[in-house]
């Protein structure tokens, strides 16, 4: 089932293409302890509808949390862009330890929507968008949900000190979520692909993919380590962290268009302002 959030309404899209507006809050399919059997039975009070012609971010008092370092790209990419300040090592230390690195990243009212832009910091001049599946996970802990999740990061500021990570990742609109969130019993097959594709002037600048099966932790490890002496009354989303980064010498730029993708969900469109 896909989910679609409008503005004073949610749509659920069934497998067999019928779309139907459910009686339901976001906050209540997350605090349910089997959010898609709690949507499946609000499909019997439900109405026809059409998929919400401007969407929202398929959230409502959730917060969005990420995880780090889970591809070995990642890896990487965060050593190379930390050399000079020392903190290289640290990020090949987290790679294979036990603990994953977790991070706040957003509230909701800093969340962009499908078709709204994210931003560039000003004080930044390396931005890239970072293409990550995101878990739906409910007030339990228990992952019932998938979206797509861009983590724009500033480069240049988390690789001068590993501890401006805050300011690299969390400001207004340095999220977006969406096209819409899609609720499964079973996980995701291995073999799924998320995939990016900037256009600058209407024309491809970077594209790349990658498999979740390249992703070193497992989803249900994330999620355990999130909740630990942690509550969320209202669940959360969790980025799983990126396995595309584009080369050093790139940098998005005010009117790119980010374009993430991860079938069987949809694509999430982001405008840079």
């Amino acid at each position: 089932m896909l989910l679609y959030t409008g503005f004073d309404n949610l749509v659920v899209v069934t497998p067999d293409q019928k779309a139907v507006g459910i009686p339901l809050s976001l906050d209540a399919i997350f605090a349910a302890e089997n959010p898609p059997a709690l949507v499946r039975s609000a499909l019997a009070a439900g109405t026809a509808a059409k998929v919400p012609a401007k969407l929202r971010a398929p959230l409502q008092s959730q917060e969005v949390w990420a995880a780090g370092v889970t591809y070995l790209r990642s890896r990487t990419a965060r050593m190379e862009e930390s050399k000079d300040a020392g903190g290289g090592t640290f990020y090949d230390k987290v790679y294979h330890a036990d603990r994953p690195e977790l991070f706040f990243k957003s509230t909701p009212h800093r969340v962009a929507a499908p078709g709204e832009a994210v931003r560039l910091r000003a004080d930044s001049k390396w931005n890239v968008p970072e293409p990550e599946l995101t878990l739906a996970i409910n007030a339990r802990g228990k992952i019932f949900g998938y979206t797509v999740g861009n983590d724009m990061s500033s480069r240049d500021i988390e690789g001068e000190n590993p501890l401006y990570l805050p300011q690299a990742k969390v400001y207004d609109r340095s999220a977006a979520l969406g096209p819409c969130l899609l609720l499964r019993d079973e996980p995701l097959p291995a073999t799924t692909e998320i995939s990016i594709e900037i256009l600058r002037k209407n024309a491809p600048v970077f594209t790349g993919g990658i498999a979740i099966d390249q992703i070193k932790r497992t989803f249900a490890s994330l999620a355990e380590f999130l909740f630990r002496d942690n509550a969320f009354p209202h669940g959360c989303y969790l980025m799983t962290g990126t396995g595309v980064v584009p080369p050093d010498n790139f940098t998005l730029a005010s009117g790119d268009e980010i374009r993430i993708t991860i079938p069987p969900i949809g694509t999430l469109i982001n405008p840079v302002a």
